[in-house]
């Protein structure tokens, strides 16, 4: 049961509602239909990240998507399956991911360290990552010379104006985390910036109720929230909707294709 505009609630009477979607905030894999017509966020980025790594791979390539969630873009790509390795490191994706796409002869491992991943030195043509974390020093010793790292990635100002309505005093989170400041940590690694880009737009909630389960499962960026805690600020925020029929934010987007150096010569 959702607040509307033909039923007015007391305060209690939403903490409920607000309480029962906080239960049952959970995830496997990367699926968000639970909230489908409840929020939007903007999805027409300046680029097409599956297109841009299409671009690049070739059927012969080793391809490793790292922090692959629960596989469903790595499969969309539809890479010949005996050259595709993945890692995950959630446990209920980690457990999807084997039982998804181990039986198909996806190599896949469990990984949550982004600087210790399992596998040797070389083994990559191509390494993607999409909303995960990464080591530009890993991905380097990972690489094959002339490799590539193909990432899509959310950025440090991510839903910030969401995360302040409700935790005012939160700093800000990952603060390296956009477009200058990796290409210059990949560049610092000797790698070359083949594309980059970086894109902000619209993120909206229309019920409270779907924003408290975002937010509980975006946790890393709302960490402590909870509707006991927020209370008070779910309330303005529902006041907010009441007049407007929505609350805004902001996401954070920037994406970099990045080129493993080839073997130096000997002289």
């Amino acid at each position: 049961m959702l607040p509307n505009d033909n039923c007015i609630m007391t305060s209690e009477e939403l903490r409920k509602i607000w309480k029962d979607e906080e239960k049952i905030a959970h995830i496997r894999g990367w699926d968000f239909s639970h909230i489908n017509d409840r929020y939007e966020e903007e999805e027409s980025l300046p680029w097409d990240y599956a297109e841009i790594i299409r671009e690049y791979l070739r059927n012969d390539m080793k391809l490793l998507d790292y922090d692959t969630g629960g596989g469903e873009f790595l499969l969309s790509l539809q890479h010949p399956f005996e050259n595709t390795a993945a890692t995950e490191g959630f446990p209920p994706n980690v457990q999807l991911c084997k039982e998804r796409l181990g039986p198909l002869g996806i190599d896949i491992r469990e990984c949550n360290d982004a600087s210790h991943i399992p596998f040797e030195d070389e083994s990559f043509d191509i390494i993607i990552n999409r909303h995960g974390d990464f080591d530009p020093h890993e991905i380097s010793r990972l690489l094959r010379p002339e490799g590539l790292f193909i990432t899509q990635q959310v950025g440090s100002h991510n839903d910030r104006e969401l995360v302040e309505a409700v935790l005012p005093d939160l700093p800000l989170p990952f603060s390296d985390a956009d477009l200058a400041c990796q290409k210059q940590a990949f560049e610092k690694e000797g790698f070359e910036i083949i594309k980059a880009d970086e894109a902000f737009g619209p993120i909206n909630f229309y019920d409270i109720g779907a924003f408290v389960w975002f937010a509980h499962i975006i946790e890393w960026e709302f960490p402590g929230f909870s509707v006991d805690k927020c209370f008070d600020r779910l309330l303005q925020l529902q006041e907010m909707i009441e007049k407007e029929g929505k609350i805004s934010g902001t996401i954070h987007r920037y994406m970099i294709v990045a080129r493993k150096p080839p073997v130096k010569e000997a002289f």
